[in-house]
């Protein structure tokens, strides 16, 4: 059963920390773009960051550039999602999401598996 899994979420002050762990099970991400995509209530999902499948290009939502870094570590078939100087605006339930392609580039859709969430809330 191919399944990703979302984990490192929670409550942070504004100016805090985390990083998100994308952990892939019945498949290898080798050959897959990695994306990171959030939802906050009310609000429609958006991408936030991705990376290819080959880790050489990444993209990123104005909003979080110079603030967000993703990377991946193939060995342990993990993407992760380190955030910094997050803001009350970053609150939302944060998705990963495989695209089996081998582009050099990564694009926010096209999608075809998807994690469950994790919560992040910034509130002080």
């Amino acid at each position: 059963q191919l399944q990703l899994v979302e984990s490192g979420g929670g409550l942070v002050q504004p100016g805090g920390s985390l990083r998100l762990s994308c952990a892939a099970s019945g498949f290898t991400l080798d050959y897959y773009a990695i994306g990171w995509f959030r939802q906050a209530p009310g609000k429609e999902r958006e991408g936030v960051s991705c990376i290819s499948s080959s880790g050489g290009s990444t993209n990123y939502v104005n909003s979080v550039k110079g603030r967000f870094t993703i990377s991946r570590d193939n060995a342990k078939n993990t993407v992760y999602l380190q955030m910094n100087s997050l803001k009350p605006e970053d609150t939302a339930v944060y998705y990963c999401a495989a695209d089996y392609s081998d582009d050099a580039r990564c694009v926010f859709y096209g999608y075809d598996y998807w994690g469950q969430g994790t919560q992040v809330t910034v509130s002080s």
